[in-house]
């Protein structure tokens, strides 16, 4: 198992909205992130830069960035883009960090 990190960026005044759309994600949204392997995944937020930190297990290959080919994904990222950094395709904007250090 693979666990990957990668940084977003949430617009100023969003992280109330960006919480409680996390907290109602969708269950095929859910569904489709747990069938691709992708599990133990969290989401932190940095309120003073509102830089937010994601890390992720992932059984298969690619990571949750990965699946914006599916039509769930690309209404999730739609549905998202007015509370963070997007790219032109309403993709985040997602920076992949290296792993400098752990400890099991």
């Amino acid at each position: 198992m693979r666990r990957a990190a990668f940084k977003m960026k949430l617009n100023p005044g969003q992280a109330a909205e960006y919480k409680k759309r996390h907290d109602e994600i969708w269950p095929e949204l859910k569904k489709l992130l747990k069938d691709n392997g992708i599990n133990d995944y969290s989401i932190f937020l940095d309120e003073e830069t509102n830089i937010l930190f994601a890390v992720q297990k992932q059984d298969g290959s690619g990571s949750s960035q990965d699946l914006g080919t599916t039509d769930i994904v690309k209404k999730w990222w739609a549905y998202m883009a007015s509370v963070m950094e997007t790219n032109p395709d309403n993709s985040p904007v997602s920076v992949p960090l290296i792993e400098v250090f752990h400890l099991d």
